[in-house]
């Protein structure tokens, strides 16, 4: 048993010197054995580091079984959720909401929540108007604005006549002229950006309405983010803005959930005086009082505080904020923001030291809120891979998606409910959809995540040969595999199997043969790649070899799996991401919802 298991272990050949029909007598208990010589992961979720030695030839097989027992995490069924960013009131994309193809887009990510916040919430003021159209922002009152405006109102009086879902076909000239006053408007955005001064916002009674029916139509639960820096003389919260925004939204029957402020940590920044956490504690729990009032929202739920990268300062605001309003808070929630996207590079994001830097964030958010209220969810809001807007052709290409997937398979398996990613659809490169409506790559990654990925996390086995480490030196994994029950929600597979997904971050092909209770089951591929001579920066993405594109504004493409057969060795092509449907394992964790 010990030579055997020096065989599977190694993954090297069998040497001359092997006694006859030996080989015949491992082969049939390889899977068996690799069951239970492989380490556990439940520890810290990760795969371990799987490199070829020098000096060794040949292939490095490497064996994988999961534990189908029981989960190690539930997480929500909105887990994957969206953001929008107030800057489309700004920039006129609010009013285009409404569209067809936008909504197919979003409805396909469903169900989600949908968080109306960003760094123009703390500026944002609710005007009950219903038509604002001559106080409209924009470029100038020439006559294409004018005749531009004039369709905008065409097109709500023409919404307004619909019943339930509203949805409209916006001609290819209102487009064109919209995406003329956003590409303008978007110099003023980033202006205000860089020098972290924002002009005031207002929101109208409309644009309220078109916001809640988008999320309405889309399945989404729409969570909206309240302005925290209208502030009364003795810097408490003036809540007289919000109220009403509130009695609004209740006579509209909106089932929203609330939250106030974002990054509020940084309020000294941009207005040159801070809230403490103790404060805006205070200012949740008098939020919580006004809710209560109205009965439509006596129960709905509220998240924040919504902090930044939890540095010393931070953890210091978020101990004051749960001390007061710990229990006030439905989640606990947070953002992140990888790399600075003024001074990206395509290689940023295969660095497995850039990846890792999420676990440490999760651990000192975990250690405050569990000091304070024991299992209290956490939520990770306002995620992006670059911050500052992005960068085009690189946080709206290929290439970004090793983080966006990377940071899904972390957050589920150190147990974070929700994540949030920044945005939908604005004026930067961070977002899913650009201003074609057309998705780009991690709309595709998101939209596979969400058909085939349930709440479910299991804990996976790995094992193969391994690097020694020099000393002092860290070793990162370029191979990272994780694995969920898969989606109840598709009907494809019969509940007990399972979905894993896995980032190949090294420049050549990985094989992974699976064993244990995987052994011999007939397993789906879906095999993500760039699309085009662009390579890792394409904003085109291919599965299994066909071009993924919508089908038409009210379609989305079939998702085709390659079936491979029953024992066959998984074939990770170098920098890719796939995820592999393990059919009919009749997985204990995985029978029942």
């Amino acid at each position: 048993s010990e030579l055997i298991r020096g065989f599977l272990l190694s993954g090297m050949p069998c040497p001359s010197s092997c006694p006859p029909g030996l080989l015949a007598l491992i082969a049939p208990g390889l899977a068996l054995m690799a069951a239970f010589w492989l380490p556990s992961q439940a520890g810290d979720r990760r795969a371990l580091p799987v490199e070829k030695p020098s000096g060794v030839k040949g292939r490095t097989l490497i064996l994988l079984d999961v534990n189908t027992k029981s989960p190690v995490r539930i997480i929500s069924e909105n887990f994957l959720s969206l953001q929008l960013d107030p800057s489309i009131i700004h920039d006129g994309w609010l009013d285009f909401l409404s569209s067809r193809r936008l909504v197919t887009l979003a409805r396909g990510l469903a169900p989600a929540f949908l968080r109306f916040a960003g760094k123009r919430t703390d500026f944002l003021q609710f005007h009950n108007v219903k038509n604002p159209a001559k106080s409209r922002g924009g470029p100038g009152p020439d006559y294409y604005l004018k005749n531009y405006e004039d369709d905008i109102v065409r097109s709500d009086i023409a919404l307004d006549k619909q019943k339930g879902c509203k949805i409209a076909q916006h001609p290819d000239i209102m487009l064109e002229l919209q995406r003329e006053k956003a590409a303008q408007m978007h110099l003023v955005l980033l202006k205000e950006q860089f020098s972290n001064t924002y002009s005031n916002l207002t929101l109208t009674a409309r644009s309220l309405d078109k916001l809640y029916n988008f999320a309405d139509c889309s399945g989404l639960h729409l969570i909206f983010a309240l302005n925290a820096l209208r502030r009364n003389p003795n810097n408490s919260w003036n809540s007289s803005n919000a109220l009403s925004l509130l009695k609004y939204s209740a006579s509209k029957k909106y089932n929203i959930s609330w939250e106030l402020g974002n990054e509020p940590n940084n309020y000294r920044t941009l207005i040159g005086r801070s809230v403490n956490g103790s404060q805006l504690g205070k200012d949740y729990t008098q939020l919580r009082s006004l809710m209560q009032l109205i009965r439509t929202y006596s129960r709905a739920h509220l998240y924040g505080p919504n902090i930044g990268r939890p540095r010393k300062n931070v953890i210091a605001f978020l101990e004051g904020f749960m001390k007061v309003a710990g229990g006030t808070v439905d989640a606990v929630t947070w953002q992140h923001y990888y790399i600075d996207g003024r001074v990206a590079k395509v290689t940023d994001f295969l660095k497995t030291r850039l990846l890792d830097t999420l676990s440490d964030q999760i651990r000192k958010i975990q250690k405050v809120v569990n000091t304070y209220t024991p299992g209290k969810k956490i939520w990770l809001e306002g995620v992006g891979t670059t911050s500052a807007g992005g960068m085009n052709n690189l946080s709206d290409s290929y290439a970004a998606g090793f983080l966006w997937l990377n940071t899904l398979g972390l957050l589920a398996s150190q147990g974070i409910d929700v994540v949030v990613r920044h945005s939908f659809l604005d004026h930067g490169h961070n977002h899913l959809v650009d201003q074609n409506f057309n998705p780009l790559p991690d709309y595709w990654l998101s939209l596979l995540y969400k058909r085939l990925i349930g709440p479910k996390v299991l804990a996976i086995h790995v094992a193969g040969l391994q690097r020694k480490p020099r000393p002092g030196r860290v070793i990162r994994d370029k191979l990272r595999i994780y694995a969920h029950c898969t989606s109840y929600h598709n009907h494809n597979y019969v509940r007990g199997s399972i979905t894993l997904y896995i980032i190949n971050l090294h420049r050549s092909r990985k094989k992974i043969k699976l064993a244990g209770t995987l052994r011999d089951k007939i397993v789906h591929q879906y095999l993500l790649q760039p699309y085009g001579k662009d390579g890792l920066h394409s904003k085109l993405v291919q599965l299994n070899g066909q071009p993924l594109a919508m089908v038409d504004d009210g379609t989305l493409p079939e998702l085709k799996p390659r079936p491979l057969r029953a024992g066959r060795t998984l074939v990770i092509p170098p920098l890719t991401m796939s995820f592999y449907v393990v059919k009919n394992v009749n997985a204990l964790a995985c029978r029942y919802r």
